[in-house]
């Protein structure tokens, strides 16, 4: 939960800043490092919340299927080692697309059709052909969600199965309500997510980007229980 919150402080603040300059400045502009650092930071923080989020319903699932052994599954050593595998993950993939993301040639105005630096506004303005990153985010993104949504899926699911075995309504209503912020939580993340980078045609809908953006760069951190 603290790396959690670390990661929701991180990544709105990597935006949010910029973001409220250009809104008070006639000048709405960022330098080249600058764009690249934002995002390479940008998607260090969100792909780790992504595993964190996973790693986090590994620990529900260890809670309630199997309370008499969660302090062996869920151990000090193995919490460092989720939120670690999050980080380098995280770290990975940030690597391999800000590489691919700032290989490209741009020329031009070189005008961002968005508030920060993603990587579908900045593929857009690319005078290259873009043909091989937008396969690469696709597989990537694709390989993300896939992966740390079908751990939560698998979790719920036996999380589920135990749940409906409580005799008791109250033993029920008691044991989801431990996981109901985190399901808010993942339901609102990967939905924004999805919507933005693993769906064909993300690239060519700006509009539709940036109001998803504004969701789960600030408006989801916010609220995140």
């Amino acid at each position: 939960l603290r790396n959690l919150s670390c990661l929701d402080l991180c990544f709105s603040t990597v935006v949010a800043p910029t973001t409220l300059v250009n809104f008070l400045s006639n000048e709405k502009k960022i330098s080249y490092n600058g764009c690249a650092a934002q995002f390479f930071f940008f998607a260090l923080f969100v792909t780790t919340e992504g595993f964190l989020l996973a790693a986090m319903a590994f620990d529900r699932f260890s809670a309630i299927c199997s309370p008499l052994l969660y302090p062996v599954h869920m151990s000090q050593k193995v919490c460092v080692r989720l939120v670690t595998g999050s980080y380098i993950c995280g770290s990975v993939n940030s690597i391999v697309q800000t590489g691919f993301t700032f290989s490209l040639r741009f020329c031009g105005e070189n005008r961002l059709d968005h508030f920060f630096c993603d990587v579908p506004a900045l593929i857009k303005i690319a005078c290259v052909d873009t043909f091989v990153n937008e396969i690469v985010l696709f597989i990537l993104s694709a390989v993300i969600i896939i992966t740390t949504t079908t751990i939560i899926l698998i979790s719920y699911t036996y999380i589920l199965t135990t749940v409906l075995k409580i005799p008791s309504t109250h033993g029920r209503s008691k044991t989801f309500s431990t996981c109901g912020s985190h399901i808010a939580a993942v339901s609102l993340f990967y939905g924004t997510v999805f919507f933005t980078y693993a769906q064909p045609g993300a690239i060519s809908s700006p509009d539709q980007n940036k109001i998803v953006a504004v969701l789960y760069t600030l408006v989801i951190p916010m609220l995140n229980p």
